[in-house]
């Protein structure tokens, strides 16, 4: 077994390991140290995503974005498992069904995007992401050049280095219901 074989097998085992320990994490969320950071700030087009199932909530951070002016961006997953991002309003008539999640219905955004507020499961203190295992978000977040960070519960912000894959992207930050933490690893 290689060592791509070997960090994606210690993955897989990880996820299931977060997915069972993150029903006793489950919290209400408040965002609002993230909204008040100064790269939120000072943004103008942000991308979010729609939680689902065991996810921090996203509901209220979204509408608050959009609420304050911003441009606010969905993820829609395509044929390749690949993502677009589309702007939503707020509307849940703006939404269908794609598998397990919310996305948002119409064209895709072409422009620049600030910030990119993601899910995952767990967040090292290098900045190291682990998702749920599709690999979406690592494909989108190597083609943007956007502030990023990962809302994960408190627990989920550890110190235990997690395996990293050639395709992995670093984060920039990773917010908890009580903290935002910063990286200063890049890519």
């Amino acid at each position: 077994m290689d060592s791509t074989q070997s960090a994606s097998l210690i993955k897989s085992e990880l996820r299931q390991r977060f997915r069972s320990e993150r029903e006793f994490l489950i919290t209400e969320s408040s965002w609002q140290h993230l909204l008040d950071s100064k790269e939120i700030k000072s943004s103008q087009v942000l991308a979010s995503y729609h939680s689902y199932a065991s996810e921090p909530d996203t509901s209220e951070l979204n509408k608050s974005l959009i609420q304050s002016g911003k441009t606010l961006l969905l993820p829609r997953r395509l044929p390749d498992n690949d993502l677009d991002w589309i702007i939503w309003t707020g509307k849940d008539e703006d939404l269908e069904i794609d598998g397990k999640v919310k996305s948002p219905k119409g064209e895709s955004f072409k422009g620049e995007i600030d910030v990119v507020i993601v899910p995952a499961l767990h967040v090292d203190r290098q900045g190291n992401r682990l998702g749920q295992g599709g690999g979406s978000y690592d494909r989108a977040l190597a083609k943007l050049n956007s502030w990023k960070v990962a809302l994960v519960y408190s627990g989920e912000l550890t110190s235990e280095k997690l395996p990293v894959e050639s395709f992995d992207c670093k984060l920039d930050a990773a917010a908890t219901p009580e903290i935002l933490v910063r990286f200063t690893a890049k890519n």
